[in-house]
């Protein structure tokens, strides 16, 4: 699973939504200013989240956009998933390391990699995201990185 622009920039946005949610609908305009991602490009993103269910439109004096869902029953692969058509194949189990299959053994691993990505952001709500505490934090017994508490 790759994290592309498209999936960056979606994220953002939508973090500026939930971050704005008490406010109202936020503006392409405002998002393009406050984000620095053209209007153009913002437009694309939105008709694909509004395909999907997480944002809602409002015309007029006053529109823009808004979530449709509140910000802790929207995961962040669900927004990666709404953007990125290539993100649904890592939501599917992979095939075991051992299967017989047609598929070399190191993409097989990639796969399975790609799923655990997927379901640990799958895992994370926008509201954790926009949290201002860290979504990872290093683990003092070994250095690595483990998920915040």
């Amino acid at each position: 699973m790759k994290l592309s622009t498209k999936g960056r920039y979606a994220i953002t946005a939508m973090m500026e939504l939930a971050l704005r949610d008490k406010e109202g609908p936020v503006t392409l305009a405002d998002i393009s200013v406050e984000q620095s991602i053209s209007v153009s490009y913002l437009e694309q993103l939105f008709a694909q989240l509004r395909k999907h269910g997480l944002v809602t439109g409002l015309r007029g004096p006053g529109g823009g956009y808004c979530l449709r869902r509140p910000a802790t029953d929207i995961s962040i692969a669900e927004i990666l998933q709404a953007v990125d058509e290539n993100v649904a194949s890592a939501a599917e189990p992979p095939l075991s390391l051992e299967a017989d299959s047609p598929r070399p053994r190191s993409l097989r691993l990639w796969d399975q990699l790609s799923h655990q990505l997927y379901h640990y952001l799958d895992g994370i709500s926008l509201a954790d995201a926009i949290v201002d505490k860290a979504l990872v934090q290093p683990d003092a017994g070994n250095g690595r990185a483990r998920p915040a508490a």
